[in-house]
C-alpha cells in the first residue's frame, strides 16, 4: 500500500505544478486588437511583467484555492489509507486462518481471497477516482483563476498604457528588468480588494 501512496502523492504534485505552469506559461492570449503605433517615447517601454509566484502567493482567491485542493487531497489521502490499513489487518488474518488451516474447506478459502481480491481491485479504483477528481479539481480552480486574472488585466489596461504584460515564473522568464517594469503589488493589492467585494 506504501506504493499507492507514493504513486498519490507523485501524481498530484506533478499534476499542481504541470497546471501551474501550463496555466501560465502555455496560455495563448486572446486575438489580439488592433494598437495604433505607439511613439517611442524617452523613459519606460509599454510593457509590463507579472510575477506569477508571487501572485499566486499573495492573492487571496489562489491561497484559498490552493488551501481548498489542499484539504481535499488529505481527505483523500485519509481515506485511502484507512481502507488501505483495513485491508491490510484483513488480508493478514486471511494469511494466519491460512498458515493455521482454520477454514473448513478448500472452497471457503478461495471465497475469501476472492473478496480481499475484489476489495484491493475497489481500492485501486477508488486511488484512480479521487485522483481523478483532484485534478479536475485544480483544472477547475486554475481556469478561475486564469478567467479572473484575464478579466481583470483586460480591466486595468483598459487606458492601454501597456502594449505587453507578461509573466514571470521564479525569474524564468525575464531574468533582469527594472523596477518599473514589475506591476505585481499593484495587481495583487487590487484583485485582492476586488475579491474581498
Amino acid at each position: 500500500m506504501n506504493k499507492i501512496q507514493i504513486c498519490i502523492d507523485a501524481v498530484l504534485g506533478a499534476a499542481v505544478i504541470a497546471l501551474f505552469i501550463l496555466f501560465f506559461v502555455g496560455r495563448k492570449p486572446a486575438a489580439p486588437q488592433p494598437v495604433a503605433a505607439a511613439p517611442v517615447v524617452e523613459g519606460n517601454l509599454p510593457i509590463a511583467f507579472l510575477n506569477t509566484d508571487s501572485l499566486l502567493a499573495n492573492y487571496t482567491f489562489a491561497q484559498e484555492a490552493a488551501e481548498k485542493l489542499m484539504t481535499k487531497q488529505e481527505d483523500a489521502r485519509l481515506k485511502l489509507n484507512t481502507k488501505a490499513r483495513t485491508l491490510q489487518q484483513e488480508m493478514a488474518d486471511f494469511q494466519r486462518k491460512l498458515e493455521n488451516n482454520a477454514f473448513l474447506s478448500r472452497e471457503r478459502a478461495e471465497s475469501e481471497q476472492q473478496r480481499l481480491l475484489k476489495k484491493q481491485q475497489d481500492l485501486e479504483e477508488l486511488e484512480q477516482k479521487l485522483t481523478q477528481d483532484i485534478m479536475l479539481e485544480n483544472q477547475k480552480l486554475n481556469m478561475q483563476l486564469a478567467d479572473t486574472l484575464t478579466a481583470f488585466l483586460a480591466e486595468y489596461n483598459a487606458d492601454g498604457r501597456y502594449h505587453i504584460i507578461m509573466p514571470n515564473n521564479a525569474k524564468d522568464n525575464i531574468l533582469m528588468a527594472a523596477e518599473g517594469y514589475d506591476i505585481t503589488n499593484e495587481v495583487v493589492s487590487a484583485l485582492n480588494a476586488r475579491y474581498k467585494k
